[in-house]
């Protein structure tokens, strides 16, 4: 739905050579962070690999947002940089760049209408129960479904389950899958040759975090909100957040400037936020602020 009388806040913009070096500085924090972490995890300390396990599961949490950039073509002014950066940024999480692509448009298309097909699996839509919530941010179970997607890639047998898919999208996906089977083989045959310690300390122990820090980040965006409406300023939410939850989430917690005009750079976000807090329904100082409200709809719903 748009909104004529709407300012900046549905104003499209070009990516701009700010906006590149403020990608590519985000890239470099991450590979210093995603370094720290790997030089924590491998130390014999107790302590240490703890704190490495979870730096790392943090930044693979992270790269995923910044691969919701690229997948947006708003990162760089040329579009061919999207993919090249994009699919080594969901590997840790096992993302296939090219699928959450085609699939997270579909969502932003389709938000509000029975068709909407978000990427990440908890609907919404359902009632809130904590049965489903726990079972949403353990899902473990994507990532054998991913595996499942590797190997009918590999046999000729993948296909896209959410609609038509180009030649070239479908093209793409398969190869993009046969990479990420490409790390899995590696991963094993490291771990045969007894480097099992680094494969558990580096991917699985934070992949084993990961999956419900990423579930935590993703669930405030529609979750409470309107969901029978296609006006973004209804069925979507913002959390202001601090100058850590924005770094951290990449923008992603402004969700309603983000649905509202998606291609803009997600580092611009900000600007249009006072518009949002005139406007929108559902918006939240902070993330505590939303799971507080959450935690008191799941008490309501116990009674």
């Amino acid at each position: 739905m748009t909104h004529p009388a709407a300012g900046l806040l549905f104003a499209r913009a070009r990516t701009s050579a700010g906006d590149e070096r403020v990608f590519l500085t985000k890239l470099a924090v991450l590979g210093v962070l995603t370094a720290l972490g790997v030089a924590l995890a491998l130390r014999p300390e107790p302590l240490a690999l703890i704190a490495g396990v979870l730096l790392l599961a943090a930044m693979y949490t992270h790269a995923v947002e910044l691969q919701h950039q690229a997948l947006h073509h708003s990162a760089f002014r040329a579009a061919w940089p999207h993919r090249l950066v994009g699919v080594p940024l969901g590997l840790p999480l096992l993302v296939v760049y090219t699928n959450y692509r085609v699939r997270h448009l579909q969502h932003h298309r389709y938000l509000g209408t029975p068709n909407d097909t978000e990427f990440f699996g908890f609907d919404t839509r359902t009632p809130i129960t904590a049965a489903l919530l726990l079972r949403g941010m353990f899902d473990y179970a994507r990532l054998l479904a991913v595996v499942r997607d590797v190997l009918r890639a590999a046999t000729g047998r993948w296909r896209y389950e959410h609609g038509h898919l180009s030649t070239t999208m479908r093209r793409r996906a398969i190869t993009e899958h046969l990479i990420l089977g490409a790390l899995l083989v590696a991963a094993i045959t490291f771990a045969a040759t007894g480097q099992h310690d680094l494969i558990l300390r580096i991917w699985l122990l934070p992949l084993l975090f990961a999956v419900p820090m990423h579930f935590l980040v993703e669930l405030p965006e529609h979750l409470l909100c309107d969901t029978d409406t296609t006006d973004v300023l209804r069925n979507t939410r913002s959390i202001r957040g601090s100058l850590l939850t924005t770094w951290f989430t990449n923008g992603n917690n402004l969700h309603i400037e983000h649905h509202a005009a998606m291609s803009v750079p997600l580092n611009q976000l900000p600007a249009r936020h006072p518009e949002v807090q005139q406007r929108a329904v559902h918006v939240e100082r902070t993330y505590l602020d939303f799971y507080r409200t959450l935690w008191g709809e799941l008490r309501v719903a116990r009674r």
